[in-house]
């Protein structure tokens, strides 16, 4: 079983362990289910986020997933993306990704010839090899703004529990020194907010080192608990649907220098803010124009 890699001897066996690896199972049957789907069409996918952090956590915490995120070649994309959709997908909710997108830039060859087969009962998951995977779980958190507090724990068992061999510079020399930043303040924030521990590794230093507008950021984030959603869901609520588009005005800034590539230690946010807005008005247009149109056909 993919859990069994960090269940601990000696640890109290309590109902709610039992429901936590009860849910690792489930999770680990259905990615198992959508691995065979996908190798029964020659596509050989990787488990992103979800399960494959799990593996880090330990056996009392759950790691909660809605969907399973799968990454695939990208000449494999628009096939893979048939068959997430198709009746023998139906439960699985899988979510395709082309390739890895703006979550991390080492090629996909690469990311693929060292990703790893963790065997489980009746089959194998493919999973990136750690390092590459922090680098991923790190941008998308930042991707989200910072907005998810309890993601955080996802970076920190990651660390807490890497394997012994884990490759420093494989994590944080691969990908440009702007990128390699973004790393070390995501770093930085789980060892603010929920007391990773960074001693001896080579971010210590750095994370220590987080800009203050990122700091407030993520604590107005928490604050206000009001979450980026697509603006086609919220078109029958005209309150949420006004706060959404007031949020796309004015952009987290976090995610908007993400978006745009941009350095953490610019002088100002403003021109990335600015070019996330013109980013991203022509995907959301297409989306609402698209719900509209499902609306008035029905």
């Amino acid at each position: 079983m993919v859990g069994e890699i960090y269940l601990r001897e000696g640890v109290e066996i309590t109902d709610d362990l039992r429901w936590n690896l009860l849910q690792r199972k489930a999770a680990e049957h259905k990615a198992l289910g959508a691995f065979s789907l996908f190798r029964a069409h020659s596509i050989e996918p990787i488990l992103i986020k979800g399960l494959a952090a799990a593996r880090f956590y330990p056996d009392d915490k759950l790691r909660i997933s809605v969907d399973m995120d799968l990454a695939v070649a990208a000449n494999d994309y628009e096939a893979a993306l048939d068959i997430s959709q198709s009746a023998e997908a139906r439960g699985l909710a899988i979510d395709v990704h082309r390739e890895l997108r703006h979550l991390d830039t080492v090629p996909w060859d690469d990311l693929f010839s060292n990703s790893l087969l963790i065997e489980a009962e009746g089959g194998s998951i493919r999973v990136l090899r750690p390092e590459d995977h922090l680098r991923v779980l790190c941008v998308h958190w930042l991707n989200d703004g910072g907005a998810f507090h309890d993601r955080l724990w996802d970076i920190y068992f990651l660390v807490a529990n890497r394997p012994a061999d884990f490759d420093w510079d494989r994590f944080l020399k691969t990908v440009s020194e702007r990128r390699r930043r973004w790393l070390a303040c995501s770093l930085g924030l789980a060892s603010r907010y929920i007391g990773l521990d960074l001693s001896g590794t080579p971010v210590e230093g750095e994370a220590k080192d987080i800009p203050a507008w990122i700091i407030r950021t993520v604590e107005h984030e928490w604050a206000t608990g009001e979450r980026h959603l697509p603006l086609d869901i919220t078109l029958k609520d005209p309150k949420l649907l006004g706060k959404q588009i007031l949020k796309r005005f004015r952009p987290n800034p976090i995610w908007a220098t993400v978006e745009m590539e941009g350095s953490f230690d610019s002088r100002t946010r403003l021109h990335y803010q600015l070019g996330s807005i013109f980013h991203r008005a022509m995907p959301s247009f297409r989306r609402i124009i698209n719900a509209i149109s499902d609306s008035i056909s029905k």
